[in-house]
């Protein structure tokens, strides 16, 4: 008596498991690489309830990032300003300019301006911009030449691996603690090491890779 199915249908099982195991494994490889931070945060660049050019501001008229993130090196958060602090200077400069309408109605009745948060770290992640800055951690090593931005953008990960990398290998992000604010202090990479060398011996700075580093 003859097969029903032809020999080859024997094998189909193994084929149809076999095909699946690679799909799924492809599936992954690709949700694994693709939904990280560096495609799915990088670019981040929403519209803001009010322009702001840090170009304008910070470049061409040298002010200093404290000036605006007043806690920056002295507590965990980069605060945003308040519309008051805005207004230290448009209440002369622009001071009738209909882009700056949200600005002075924030200030007059203490309505905090509604900005779109940009750059977010888990809830689970432990993170000291202090800690940062006043060992030599410039801006630019997290957020670019954001001085010379017309409009934030989210310009790097932020991952644990970009974290890891630095902490693995912090020299090449550290520079002189008077050139944290300086975004434009050196392109020259070996200059930039060599300083880096330099504070990570003279402050007995450590390669910190253990979890509760950053998970606390």
């Amino acid at each position: 008596m003859s097969d029903i199915f032809p020999k080859w249908t024997n094998q189909l099982p193994l084929k149809i498991a076999v095909g699946l195991a690679l799909t799924g494994t492809l599936a992954v490889g690709g949700v694994w690489y693709y939904f990280t931070p560096k495609y799915t945060r990088v670019g981040y660049q929403p519209i803001q309830p009010v322009p702001f050019s840090h170009a304008a501001h910070a470049e061409q008229m040298g002010i200093d990032c404290r000036y605006c993130h007043s806690a920056v090196d002295r507590a965990w958060y980069s605060n945003v300003p308040s519309s008051s602090t805005c207004m230290n200077c448009h209440s002369q400069v622009l001071a009738t300019d209909p882009r700056l309408e949200l600005v002075r109605q924030s200030a007059k009745t203490g309505q905090p301006i509604p900005w779109v948060q940009i750059h977010k770290v888990p809830d689970f992640v432990y993170f000291n911009h202090a800690v940062h800055v006043n060992r030599g951690v410039s801006c630019f090593s997290c957020h670019g030449r954001i001085d010379q931005a017309v409009e934030v953008r989210h310009e790097k990960p932020l991952s644990m691996t970009f974290c890891l990398d630095c902490h693995r290998n912090p020299a090449p992000n550290l520079r002189p603690p008077e050139q944290v604010f300086n975004l434009g202090w050196t392109n020259d990479a070996a200059l930039q090491n060599a300083a880096g060398q330099k504070f990570v011996h003279d402050w007995k700075i450590l390669s910190l890779q253990s979890c509760s580093t950053c998970h606390r």
